[in-house]
């Protein structure tokens, strides 16, 4: 059996683990119930891929986000290590045919979303598995008490009873003490090793500035400090004009948001994680999963609503460790409307019903049905359609996200589907007649059982892969198939959904918990208020005050962030130096002396640092240096 630092040298080609990693992996071994909370950066995926590879069996991994679980099964195939995602866009058939080979071995790693957990299906199939590890990545969407709690991991606990002694590893990069709790006890986690890394990042300065004009200052930033960068805004219209206005500077920029074509978000990541676009300027839908180390600054255009999603954007600076810059900037309507966004969050419940019926009427869903249904949703016209806010709306949304009725995703990545719509005998004529479209005809019957018979979910990335070229060439090539009559194409489907997650219910007797959604806006108004402190902070150290945030015990100062470089400068500053003040003041006594001569008695000192404390003497209005170049005591 290979050692982990083996497992770790030979997939990952490195040579020595991250701090902690090595002893959560043990830890993982041992068969112990692990909670690794490791900074944004710190390697949580190693914590689990390499005890999984040692051990018998397949390990499963619950994670939030389709794109998240794509990008890290992706990567692991590229390692040759066997790994799945079961994803919302898999068919019936197509999932009972994964699962099928996941009992025969097939796959190291399954990843899932924690809606597929108490399908009939998974189920099914879940005790011929083999499983020997459960993994549940983002592990603060347990808690209903965290800042991006999701309702259908509480289903975990009850996969935790159908498998009886198998040990489970939590991770996440950001909770505080509350959520640490709350996860601890949703995920029944009783007797369990809990690992914590420090929050501080020695490398990464922060800082906090109120701005008048913020892409003036945002150009300054990226004019002094060279290297990628990412600028973080609150909508898609400030990414596309503050990516104009960075060009008009000669700042190579692009912009990024979830609104955009599949495709043209993939070609802008891949264009700025090769280095070929300098930064990034985009909503938060831009960095989750993304491992760019040499990113040197990440700036907020607008201010996040809690410090985990700030300390997590803004710790994708860095991440080679080397020094680099985090820049919150704010003015005062922004933290007028910081202070407001509470209410604005959370409606009242008489709002979420009259959102909630709007919603069942424009989608035309009918009382006792819909549950599991994804239907097409238009924002903009919904609103529109029924005079309502659009803010309310979206917040609206959000809570019946939370008590469990629906959920709104602005974008479903349910993947492409194919399926040959001629006989065999006409293919083969038609890659005679056509060898330029061969390649492509026999990658997918390859890679794609039951391709001639039924549509299938095809990857685009994975026929580039298999045929060595270019994603855009790829689906140019699926197009063409498409024009000439060969393939039925449909592109992967990436327009807002409303997906019901129960049958619809009146809405006079939709049911809330007022109670908890009561204390969820108590916590995020605190939440809130947290970063309004942070951004407004004046004095004191902004790394120590983040680890405070999370329960951090390390209270000593970072010495790079704005506020801890400023208190160097005045300790440092003669001006502050009662001894030196006091001696030029007496030096004067009632008699003024020639300027030459103050300059000359403290020359060893230097003259710029004399002329601060004299600057600073005029100011107090203590001297006055006349026009004959004498210094006299004001009267």
């Amino acid at each position: 059996m290979l050692l982990p630092l083996q497992i770790l040298q030979q997939y990952w080609q490195h040579q020595s683990f991250r701090p902690q990693q090595e002893e959560i992996i043990a830890s993982v071994l041992n068969g112990n119930d692990t909670l690794a909370l490791l900074p944004t950066g710190g390697g949580k995926s190693i914590c689990f891929q390499v005890p999984a590879l040692i051990k018998e069996g397949t390990c499963i991994v619950v994670s939030p986000l389709i794109a998240l679980m794509s990008d890290q099964v992706e990567r692991l195939q590229e390692k040759g290590i066997s790994a799945v995602a079961l994803h919302s866009g898999l068919n019936y058939r197509e999932l009972r045919q994964v699962l099928q080979e996941a009992t025969h071995g097939d796959y190291r790693f399954i990843y899932l979303s924690p809606e597929r957990l108490e399908t009939t299906v998974f189920r099914e199939f879940l005790p011929a598995l083999g499983i020997s590890l459960i993994v549940v990545d983002e592990a603060h969407c347990v808690s209903q008490w965290g800042y991006d709690f999701r309702p259908p991991y509480l289903r975990i606990a009850h996969l935790r009873e159908e498998l009886a002694g198998i040990p489970l590893i939590a991770l996440t990069a950001s909770a505080t003490p509350l959520v640490q709790e709350d996860i601890l006890r949703q995920l029944k986690m009783k007797k369990a090793k809990v690992f914590r890394q420090g929050f501080a990042r020695p490398n990464l300065s922060y800082s906090g500035f109120a701005a008048d004009s913020k892409i003036n200052k945002i150009t300054e930033i990226l004019q002094n400090v060279p290297g990628a960068g990412i600028v973080y805004c609150s909508s898609r219209k400030q990414t596309k004009e503050i990516a104009g206005l960075l060009r008009l500077n000669n700042i190579h920029a692009d912009h990024y948001h979830a609104g955009l074509p599949q495709e043209e978000r993939a070609r802008k990541q891949e264009a700025w994680l090769k280095g070929n676009t300098r930064v990034m300027v985009c909503t938060n839908a831009f960095g989750m999963g993304i491992d760019k180390p040499d990113v040197r600054t990440v700036i907020h255009h607008d201010i996040p609503d809690c410090i985990e999603n700030y300390y997590q954007e803004a710790g994708r600076a860095g991440r080679d460790g080397k020094k680099s810059y985090a820049v919150l900037l704010y003015n005062e309507n922004d933290l007028a409307a910081l202070k407001d966004l509470p209410d604005k969050r959370f409606p009242s419940i008489a709002e979420i019903k009259k959102v909630y019926q709007a919603l069942a009427d424009y989608l035309q869903v009918p009382v006792g049905t819909g549950e599991g249904q994804y239907y097409d949703f238009d924002l903009r016209a919904f609103t529109e359609n029924f005079k309502l806010d659009l803010m309310l709306v979206i917040h609206a949304l959000k809570v019946l996200g939370l008590e469990g009725h629906i959920s709104f995703s602005e974008n479903i990545f349910l993947p492409s589907q194919v399926c040959f719509i001629v006989e065999k005998q006409t293919l083969t004529l038609f890659m005679e007649a056509h060898p330029e479209l061969e390649e492509i005809t026999k990658s997918l019957l390859r890679a794609y059982e039951g391709i001639m018979d039924n549509r299938v979910s095809v990857y685009e990335k994975q026929l580039a892969r298999l045929t060595k070229k270019e994603l855009p060439f790829i689906i140019e090539q699926l197009r063409q198939l498409q024009s000439f009559g060969i393939i039925e194409y449909l592109p992967q489907k990436d327009t807002p959904q409303i997906h019901y997650l129960l049958n619809r219910a009146p809405a006079q007797y939709l049911v809330t918990n007022h109670e908890k959604y009561l204390q969820r806006k108590r916590l995020f108004t605190e939440r809130v208020n947290g970063i309004h402190a942070f951004a407004t902070l004046s004095t004191g150290c902004r790394s120590a005050y983040i680890n405070r945030y999370f329960g951090d015990k390390d209270e000593n100062e970072c010495g790079v962030c704005d506020n801890c470089l400023a208190r160097k400068r005045k300790e440092s500053s003669p001006e502050t130096s009662p001894l030196l003040r006091e001696k030029i003041l007496a030096l004067l006594n009632d008699t003024p002396v020639p300027l030459s001569s103050v300059l000359k008695a403290y020359s060893h000192i230097g003259k710029e640092k004399i002329w601060e404390v004299l600057d600073h003497l005029q100011s107090e209005e203590l001297i006055r240096i006349n026009e004959r170049q004498m210094i006299s005591r004001e009267k």
